[in-house]
């Protein structure tokens, strides 16, 4: 279906990219940070799967409550410290890997 020119004019977004939006938006960092921590928390979940761990398990094998397991694995938490990460990775059989790369 054809759109008319004057359409295409209204919108300011059309054609433009997510990232361009959301950065119009003001919302860019959170969206960023929210998503780096629900791959985070799917990925934890995924090992844990695998290495057949539950969340006492893993409190226990890091020297953690289970709540602090509830917090990596919630993906809206975001202000889970690199320390924690570094033990979960490691109680994981992982290494944690962080990397600066160009935007």
């Amino acid at each position: 279906m054809p759109t008319s020119r004057t359409a295409k004019t209204r919108n300011k977004h059309r054609g433009s990219s997510l990232r361009s939006f959301l950065k119009e938006e003001g919302v860019l960092k959170e969206v960023e940070a929210a998503a780096l921590k629900r791959a985070l928390a799917l990925e934890v979940a995924d090992l844990m799967e695998k290495g057949d761990f539950n969340k006492s398990t893993l409190a226990a094998e890091m020297r953690t409550s289970r709540a602090a397991i509830n917090r990596i694995l919630d993906p809206n938490n975001t202000s889970v410290t690199l320390t924690t990460l570094n033990k979960v990775a490691r109680s994981l059989g992982r290494k944690l890997k962080i990397e600066l790369v160009p935007v």
